[in-house]
This record gives C-alpha cells, sequence and structure tokens, in this order.
C-alpha cells in the first residue's frame, strides 16, 4: 500500500517490451541502494516487484496486463518516473490510500500556470469517469491529488510549486499518457451497491409474518 507522497524521482534507464511484457530498469541512486530483490515499489503508481538492484539502479518485470493498463508501453528511455515505497508501519499517512493498481491510462489536457501554481488538465476514459468526484482524491502517475473541477470527462487539479517541482507533472504535456487510479473506497461501494441491486427481492413481507403467526 502506498500514500501517493513522492519522495523521489528516477528516470527509465532502459525499456525491453515484447507482445506478452517486458523489463524495465529505472536509475535511481537515491532509492536504489534501500531495495532489495523482492521489494515493492510504485513506478509512475504502478506497484512493481524488483526483481534486480544495485546502488544505482533496480529492474522490475512488466506483465503483458501491466503493458495494458499503464503507459509503459509509451515511456521511453530518459523519461523521468515518479517513485514511491510502500507505507511503514509509523510512516505519516499524509495522501490517500494508493494500491498501485492503475485502472487505466489518461491524457493531459493541459498544464496552465496561475500565479505560481498550475491547473492540470487529464482526460479519463469514459469507464472511470464515474470515480472522479469534485474535492475527492484521484492518484495520476502515483502522486495523491485532489480533484478540484470536473467537467465531461476531464478532471482539473490545482498543483501547488511543490509538487510540480518534485514529480514529473513539470515535465508533461498536452497528449501525454497517465496513469490512473480511482480511490479504493469508492470502488467498494460501488461493489457493495452492485451485489446489493443484484440480490432477489426477499418475498418476505408483513403480511407474510402476519398470516404465519407472528
Amino acid at each position: 500500500m502506498f500514500t501517493g507522497i513522492i519522495e523521489h524521482t528516477g528516470t527509465i534507464a532502459t525499456l525491453k517490451l515484447s507482445g506478452e511484457g517486458g523489463r524495465v530498469t529505472i536509475h535511481a541512486p537515491d532509492v536504489a541502494p534501500r531495495l532489495a530483490i523482492a521489494n515493492s515499489i510504485a513506478v509512475n503508481g504502478c506497484c512493481l516487484t524488483v526483481i534486480a538492484c544495485d546502488p544505482h539502479h533496480f529492474s522490475a518485470d512488466l506483465s503483458g496486463e501491466t503493458l495494458r493498463k499503464t503507459s509503459f508501453g509509451e515511456l521511453h528511455p530518459g523519461a523521468r518516473v515518479n517513485l514511491e515505497q510502500p507505507l511503514t508501519a509509523g510512516k505519516e499517512f499524509g495522501g490517500h490510500f494508493v494500491l498501485g493498481h492503475v485502472d487505466g491510462v489518461g491524457r493531459v489536457t493541459h498544464l496552465t500556470p496561475e500565479g505560481e501554481n498550475f491547473w492540470w488538465g487529464v482526460e479519463v476514459p469514459e469507464e472511470f469517469a464515474r470515480y472522479i468526484v469534485p474535492k475527492g482524491s484521484i492518484a495520476i502517475d502515483g502522486i495523491s491529488l485532489t480533484v478540484a473541477r470536473c467537467h465531461a470527462r476531464v478532471a482539473e487539479i490545482a498543483v501547488i510549486p511543490y509538487t510540480h517541482a518534485h514529480t514529473n507533472i513539470r515535465d508533461r504535456h498536452p497528449g501525454d499518457p497517465v496513469n490512473l487510479e480511482g480511490d479504493v473506497l469508492g470502488k467498494y461501494v460501488e461493489r457493495y451497491l452492485q451485489a446489493h441491486n443484484a440480490a432477489p427481492e426477499s418475498k418476505l413481507t408483513i403480511a407474510n409474518l402476519v398470516d404465519q403467526g407472528f
């Protein structure tokens, strides 16, 4: 589990893809010395397993499902990526519950300065739009953000200078792909309601109970 608070960034050193999957190696000298094989790490919000590491790099395998659901297939060596290690006991929980399970890919529509801050617009897939809630949480490329406003399928986020300077948002241009993860609490509520609505209607009524002598 992650919080969406990005503490480090890295750059893609190599990215080898095939139809069935691939492998990515990240240059991240601030993080790599603390990693070990089999550790989890979120790369642009996607939870990956470390399969090799040295003091400057770590590598992770990418499944076919990961390539279908994330932006990795469109990235390239030299691209900056957001990094977050898993939440540990006793660590401050400053963002929201982020699982690192990417729901799909959105597209940047704009990054517009407003004084020292920015308005960041991201168009989301139709099937993801139901998770966009004004003032609700969303993870974009692993960053815990608050939806300030939304219209049609575009979520707009107010980005402060610190977030802009310490994540890969500063590299983003219209049309660029970003990983999306909806708030897991909303997903559980949605699933509960689906199950509730699908349940057969009970034939037990007050009249039935009275007829049975209750």
